[in-house]
């Protein structure tokens, strides 16, 4: 039953695949379902959408192209793997192996990336937005800063607080992610951090003789300052009613 179960699967993937891109090794990807070992498989513009591939043994295999969004990668072997312009979205990929990896151009987006192992691994042009766990030896700073405002747009505080923490992190001395950061927490009503975020963002710009980063931490300070009763607009307040007007300041701080 259970081999019956993998080739009906196995059929319907294949069928499924435009005509134009049916370049992976039917075996190989039986082989891959039925005993998660196919070191060196073709498996190239597959469909393995939500696949159980946990601890899967894919050293060398071919992946460019392949669709493995949300697909469970936990543990899998994938060192040397080629995964140029695959679909990885929503992957779980702790603890997976991609030393030596080619993720060229992969959509990482929502991935989790918990303890991955990815030496000399290639990520150039990968897309790692909403990714959890993001390893900082991939990224810049400036990465970093730029998920958080994206998250923070999006309503996401928690995860922007996060990515602005990696920011600095890396870069300590970057004022514009601790500014950020602490908008983020005002957003979530903890004016206590927030504060304390805003401090020290108003003593990195001054050292850093940033005129218009002191300005906008400035008025920020002023803001966190007011008490509630005080406001025109009660209620909880809106992170962008406020970056609204910083929004041209906040993107000084993210390089292009």
């Amino acid at each position: 039953m259970k081999n019956q179960i993998i080739a009906t699967v196995t059929f319907l993937i294949i069928v499924s695949l435009p005509t134009s891109v049916k370049a992976a090794n039917y075996d190989h990807i039986r082989q891959l379902l039925s005993t998660k070992q196919c070191q060196k498989c073709n498996l190239s513009n597959a469909g393995l959408v939500m696949a159980d591939l946990s601890g899967a043994n894919l050293q060398g295999a071919n992946l460019a192209g392949a669709n493995l969004s949300r697909a469970n990668l936990t543990g899998a072997d994938l060192r040397g793997a080629n995964l140029k312009g695959a679909s990885l979205f929503g992957v779980n990929l702790r603890e997976a192996k991609l030393n030596g990896a080619n993720l060229e151009g992969a959509d990482l987006r929502n991935t989790y990336l918990n303890n991955v192992e990815l030496k000399e691994a290639n990520f150039n042009g990968a897309n790692f937005q909403g990714a959890m766990g993001i390893p900082v030896q991939i990224a810049k700073p400036e990465d970093f800063y730029a998920w958080g405002l994206a998250e923070a747009e999006k309503g996401n505080l928690k995860p922007a607080i996060d990515y602005f923490t990696q920011a600095i992190a890396l870069k300590p001395e970057y004022a514009g992610a601790y500014l950020s950061r602490g908008v983020a927490h005002y957003q979530s009503l903890d004016r206590k951090s927030a504060l304390e975020d805003a401090l020290i963002a108003q003593k990195l710009f001054k050292d850093q003789d940033n005129a218009s980063g002191s300005l906008t931490v400035q008025a920020f300070i002023l803001e966190l300052k007011t008490p509630y009763g005080e406001k025109i607009n009660a209620g909880k307040p809106s992170f962008f009613d406020f970056v609204g007007s910083l929004g041209s300041v906040l993107l000084q701080f993210l390089p292009f």
